[in-house]
């Protein structure tokens, strides 16, 4: 399946999805899913595999249990991963744990044609030769080969119990060393409020999140290396500049409870055309006339409200966005481009990467296409995200002037 690593570099392929909808709907969903995954596993035939998901398990883990484990298995035994000799799958299933749970799931696979790859320990502080094929599960917090964080209740008080966090794992593949990081940063609770300010008060938390996590990955307790941030940002167009576009010649008619006079809804009317109504906004309704404008030349004219990650454009790189916005779509099986009317589309789902990284996944040695950053299943029900996928290959002597620092504390 993948070409003579040695030869061409090592093909890399990342893919994040949120998979919560899967496990609230198998049946349906987990088939479709998987059949397009398999199809992008078959069309860019990677030499190392990497698969961040997050709401693993769905709402609900401890009755998805059954259906997690029917994931897993097929993922690892089924004909498409076959030549996949190697795996490592990590579980969050403590879902019983308040303090730790992030319902967060990494799986890694490795090709038979992959020599030398190893994992990082991060409690001995030194590599080690994989092999095998290997499920963590329940309490990840005593597995010295990753790093797994919850953030603190108090990033997002209104959240009685949020799942929202990040595992980290190190890897060195043809002398490159390089972290890869499966995310899950906070959602909008209210379009209302999200609605009120420019940047939303969501979009802070966010920042202050996706801050906290960079850092961490770059502290003194180990050597810094090239890392990949990919999961579920939950990043946001600018709720207030994308109605100030979508409605500019409408007029806005504000609803009230009646108990309380806060804000329950906002209706966005033309000033003529006998007043249609152009938007209508609740905490969780975001139901605009025309879906076209988020799926017509992928969505690209909604970039520029796409604004969440230009805070760290110094620390974080991004290949260009030529896809439709990764969510919300809709989670009816015969729906695959529909979105629901329950928040404005964006770019929730993301692969980010270090400015060194970058250098890695840019270096090549011809002149072909270097990366491929698309999303899976276009016209495919895929739940209410749809997965996002970079491509790339790494050229061969790429990690060559770090070798000796990685080779150096491998254990066998």
């Amino acid at each position: 399946m993948a070409g003579k690593a040695a030869a061409t570099g090592t093909a890399v392929l990342l893919v994040t999805a949120n998979v919560g909808s899967l496990f609230d709907d198998p049946e349906n969903l987990q088939k479709n899913w998987l059949r397009e995954f398999y199809q992008v596993m078959h069309t860019h035939k990677p030499h190392f595999m990497a698969l961040h998901c997050q709401e693993f398990g769905g709402k609900n883990y401890e009755a998805s249990m059954s259906h997690v484990d029917k994931f897993v298995k097929e993922l690892l035994s089924s004909d498409a991963m076959k030549e996949y000799n190697r795996a490592r799958v990590y579980l969050d299933e403590n879902y019983k744990s308040q303090e730790h749970f992030t319902a967060l799931g990494s799986f890694y696979f490795l090709h038979e044609s992959l020599k030398n790859i190893y994992q990082f320990d991060f409690k001995a502080k030194k590599y080690k030769k994989v092999t095998g094929k290997e499920i963590y599960s329940d309490t990840l917090e005593s597995t010295p080969m990753l790093e797994k964080e919850k953030f603190p209740q108090d990033y997002f008080p209104e959240c009685k119990w949020s799942r929202k966090g990040f595992i980290r794992t190190r890897w060195c593949i043809a002398d490159c060393a390089f972290d890869l990081v499966n995310i899950h940063l906070f959602h909008d609770a209210s379009n209302l409020v999200a609605w009120e300010t420019s940047p939303s008060v969501y979009s802070g938390v966010r920042h202050k999140a996706l801050g906290y996590v960079l850092d961490r990955i770059i502290d003194q307790r180990f050597e810094k290396v090239s890392y990949f941030v990919f999961g579920d940002f939950n990043f946001r167009l600018d709720s207030k500049s994308v109605v100030e576009t979508l409605c500019t010649k409408a007029t806005m008619q504000t609803v009230r409870a009646a108990d309380t006079n806060e804000v329950v809804k906002l209706i966005f009317r033309e000033s003529d055309n006998d007043r249609k109504v152009v938007l209508q906004l609740e905490k969780k309704l975001f139901d605009y006339f025309n879906q076209d404008v988020f799926r017509d030349n992928n969505g690209t004219a909604l970039l520029e409200f796409d604004k969440e990650l230009s805070v760290f454009k110094d620390r974080l790189y991004e290949l260009d966005i030529s896809f439709p916005p990764s969510y919300p779509y809709s989670e009816d099986s015969s729906q695959g481009e529909q979105y629901m009317n329950t928040r404005c589309p964006a770019w929730c789902d993301r692969i980010l990467m270090s400015l060194s990284a970058k250098e890695l996944v840019l270096k090549s040695e011809s002149e072909e296409k270097v990366a491929t950053y698309d999303h899976i299943g276009p016209n495919v029900c895929m739940g209410d995200h749809k997965p996002v996928f970079l491509a790339f290959r790494i050229a061969p002597g790429a990690g060559k002037p770090h070798a000796h620092v990685h080779k150096c504390c491998v254990v066998q």
